[in-house]
Parts: C-alpha cells; structure tokens; sequence
C-alpha cells in the first residue's frame, strides 16, 4: 500500500496499481485511516476516490486468507468466492496473527494462518463490498454474520491500516487461473508455498520442501507424504473458449494467455474468445447461484445479501458473506445458465 501526495508520480507495477491517498494539511493519514472506519464517509468524495485507486488489473494477484478447513475445501475442489484482497494490499502483513484477522469464516485459532493466491482473469468477477453493488451488507445485524463487521467504505476494519477490501462478483465461485497457490505464513513472517494447482489435471502439486511439510499436518486429512492431490469436487463454475466456432473448455493463465484445457500441451491452442459460466435461479425473488442440484433438491448461494432476502430465503451465513440455502427445484425461476463474456 502506498500512501503519497496528489501531485507525485510512482513507478509500480501496472498489474497492482498501488493505494493512493492526497495528502495534504487539512488530510492527515489519521484522518484518512479514521474516515475508512466510519460509516459516516461511505459516500465521502474523497474517500471514494482513494479508493478507487485500488484498481484491479488482468493478472493482479489476488489473496483470501484461509483457516486449515477451508485450505482443506480448496485441496478438494473449491474454487475462489467471497471476501479477497489484492496481494499487494496485504504484502506488509506477515505474521500469522495480523493475516489471521483476514480470515471469514471466524476461526482464530492456529500458529499458522493459510492463504489462496491467484491472479484475477478479469476485473468483471471483483466487486466493492459497499453501495451501489452490495448496499445491504453493511446493515446485516450481528446475529446474522460471521466475522468481521463490513462498515460499507470498501475498507477492511482495522485499528491501523487501510485496507481495501473486494468480493467475487456477486460472491460468485471464480474459475482457478493456472499456477495458483496455497501459502502458509509461520512465525516470524516466513511465507511458504505449499501447493500450486495444474488446471490440466485438475489437482494441486505439493512444492512444500522437506522443512515445511510438518505444517501439512494442520490441514484436516492432509498428508506430507502426497505429493501429488487431486480435485474431487466439481466446481459451480467452468471457463470456456472458442475457436473458428467450436468450443472447449478453458484455462486462464493471466494475463495474458487463455487456453483450451488439454492434456497434451500441443493441443493447448489459445482460444478466440472466453466466458464464465455457471447456474443461475430466483427463489423466493431472490437472485441465487445454483451450487449444487439433482432431481429435487439444490444448494443456493444468494448474489446480494440483504436482511429481506436472509429472512425470506432462510440462507444461512457460512462465511463472512455468503449465504447459502437449500430450495426444492421445482420452486426455482428463471433457472438458466449464466455466461459471463470477458475481452481478450
């Protein structure tokens, strides 16, 4: 995070534009930090502004920091969804404490804090968890949320810092992009990478070295001795691509390369054009993801969360932010599939 004057020019790194803020005699950074935290500022000018400079880029890498059982969900399949940051935003925290305030579904506990690194496909799947996308999240009461209060200035509650924080777009899962990763922070500030995943094969590869495969046996069912673990769920979400009219199944490798999924690197041509698709319903007039179905019953996940459609769809919050419930089929409306188109 980088906090400057109006009229300086910064060098960065153009995938991860950095944090600006105008400071000047009557702007202190207090006064800027207090502003993020109060909900008094949500619609503020200024504040709007700031954060707006937190931009998000195709290739800007991107972090949600995870508890040993949620690692244990992506391990198997999960994809990306929810609460994130971009990397750069976070890179000064790296004691397992400070990372572990980060977490959403509540837990504290652990000498190790855990975190899912990827690199964003497009800006389209990010959103600011605050007015015009989300307007009802900030007034959740606390009985119906986990983690952290989410005050609405697109800021992450903090006594020091400032933040800025994103969600999947409508809290949607996201497709993994090639070559992501799951970290462990240690004591200390080390950062260790644990796995990479290999879209091909749809599974992660371990690159924990012998001196780090101890913290293996914090993830429920994880073993130092695989070296190799395969994705057994199915994810709510697929990339496809076309070329010269046909169309295959898609990998993103941003930010640059998009991809058919082949086995056989020969066949990994790069495609013409790609989206995102996965289900979509209304139950209850409640716009919903369609997680999971059979023949009678599906798992929903609510796009915009707010008190009317908690109470009317009886969704229960797993996350900080997600809320999901299970809906007969033969309720849902307007079920179809969703396609999300992204330039390339």
């Amino acid at each position: 995070m980088t906090v400057t004057g109006e009229d300086s020019d910064l060098g960065s790194d153009p995938l991860d534009p950095p944090l600006m803020a105008p400071l000047r005699r009557d702007i202190s950074w207090q006064q800027v930090q207090s502003m993020s935290q109060s909900v008094g500022y949500r619609d503020d000018p200024v504040l709007r502004g700031i954060r707006a400079t937190a931009a998000i880029r195709r290739g800007t890498r991107m972090t949600k920091v995870l508890s040993p059982a949620q690692v244990a969900g992506h391990l198997g399949g999960w994809l990306p969804y929810g609460f994130c940051y971009r990397s750069c935003d976070i890179a000064h925290l790296r004691e397992p404490e400070q990372l572990g305030l980060l977490r959403t579904d509540g837990a504290t506990d652990g000498q190790v804090t855990f975190a899912l690194r990827w690199r964003a496909t497009d800006p389209l799947d990010y959103e600011v968890p605050a007015a015009p996308a989300h307007p009802g999240l900030a007034a959740l009461p606390g009985h119906s949320r986990i983690g952290a209060m989410v005050l609405g200035t697109g800021f992450t509650p903090s006594t020091d810092d400032l933040i800025p924080e994103y969600v999947t777009a409508g809290f949607a899962d996201l497709p993994l992009s090639a070559n992501a990763q799951i970290l462990a922070y240690v004591p200390g500030g080390d950062e260790v990478v644990l796995y990479t995943y290999q879209p091909e094969q749809n599974g992660w590869l371990r690159l924990a070295g012998p001196r780090w495969r101890g913290l293996l046996g914090e993830i429920p069912g994880g073993s130092p001795d695989r070296e190799y673990v395969p994705c057994t769920a199915s994810g709510s979400a697929r990339l496809v691509g076309r070329i010269d009219g046909s169309e295959y199944e898609a990998v993103a490798d941003p930010p640059g390369e998009f991809r058919v999924r082949a086995l056989t690197r020969a066949a990994r041509y790069p495609v013409q054009t790609l989206s995102r698709r996965a289900e979509q319903a209304r139950w209850r007039g409640a716009a919903c993801w369609v997680l999971q179905r059979d023949e009678t019953w599906a798992r929903l996940r609510l796009l915009r969360p707010d008190a009317d459609t908690i109470n009317s769809t009886g969704a229960r919050c797993y996350e900080r932010g997600i809320y999901e419930s299970w809906a007969p089929v033969d309720e849902l409306a307007d079920h179809h599939i969703a396609e999300i188109a992204y330039p390339i």
